[in-house]
């Protein structure tokens, strides 16, 4: 079984799926596929996504039953002692790699509840 979800896809790559699979949510396609098959269906999606994302998971004769690929996404796949994890972006490093570095929120109480506090 493939589970591919695509965002931010063109038409023509969204058509070409639909002859492989069922589109049962708008840019998800569900179905059931030779590993050529597959194969080749990742390689269309990276030829024809642009600047779009495309999350593709399958079953696989491995501890999780199942592998995944991803393209354009964030979050990155990490192997850990043989599972295969979803490696989240730390907020620090993305603040950094923007190029851009915001400051932390001031912590304590707000003007509003100073307010009522005290009267001010």
């Amino acid at each position: 079984m493939i589970v591919i979800v695509l965002t931010v896809s063109p038409p023509k790559l969204r058509g070409h799926l639909t002859r492989w699979l069922f589109e049962v949510s708008p840019g998800v396609y569900v179905g059931k596929v030779s590993a050529r098959v597959r194969e080749l269906l990742w390689q269309q999606i990276l030829e024809n996504i642009g600047e779009g994302r495309a999350v593709m998971v399958y079953s696989s004769n491995n501890e999780q039953g199942l592998d995944f690929r991803t393209h354009g996404q964030e979050w990155e796949p990490a192997d850990y002692d043989g599972l295969k994890l979803i490696m989240r972006p730390n907020s620090s490093q993305k603040q950094k790699r923007n190029g851009v570095l915001k400051t932390k929120k001031k912590t304590g109480w707000s003007s509003a509840s100073r307010y009522r506090r005290f009267g001010r």
